[in-house]
């Protein structure tokens, strides 16, 4: 009786698992799971070239960022994350140009602009030379440009006698881009 049960096979889990791997199907699931596993793999190789490519200069170091990328697999993508730049080239560019506007500006000392039609002025103009709007007053004497609030001339010592101020025409609401008014 003992032979007839070992005969016919563990009819339980053992045996259905048993069957399984004999059959025809286990073959084509671990090949279509291991077919995944590489495209994935070379999946994540490309990925850190491309990500490489944007972070790093030297082709040498992206090439070098690739293979490490590939060859301890799914852990080289790892340390590449750990190690890569913090930044994208473009980023870092468009900073430094960003810091050298800056730079320029504030080397080129006080900008002035027309309250009227924001065109660049210097501090010596009495008119705008573009809406000839009147800028400053001249003094009487020396014919030196005055500041507004200024009671006396710094040039020559003159007194400025009160005039009526400058009055600027109402600068016009800025336009919105969007086309909803």
């Amino acid at each position: 009786m003992k032979t007839v049960l070992a005969a016919s096979g563990d009819s339980g889990f053992f045996g259905t698992l048993h069957d399984f791997f004999d059959s025809g199907s286990w073959p084509l699931l671990r090949n279509l799971a291991i077919f995944m596993v590489v495209v994935f793999w070379l999946a994540v190789g490309y990925w850190v070239f491309k990500d490489a490519r944007r972070r790093i200069e030297d082709p040498w170091l992206v090439g070098a960022a690739t293979i490490l990328g590939l060859v301890p697999p799914f852990v080289g993508t790892f340390i590449y994350m750990l190690f890569r730049p913090p930044e994208y080239l473009e980023d870092v560019r468009e900073r430094e140009l960003e810091i050298k506007a800056m730079e320029e500006s504030l080397g080129r000392g006080r900008h002035q602009q027309c309250p009227v039609c924001r065109a660049d002025i210097d501090e010596s103009f009495l008119v705008c030379p573009v809406c000839t709007t009147r800028l400053r007053q001249a003094c009487v004497n020396c014919k030196q440009p005055l500041e507004p609030l200024w009671q006396v001339c710094p040039y020559c010592e003159t007194p400025i006698e009160s005039t009526a101020p400058i009055h600027f025409p109402p600068l016009e609401a800025p336009r919105s881009e969007t086309g909803s008014e």
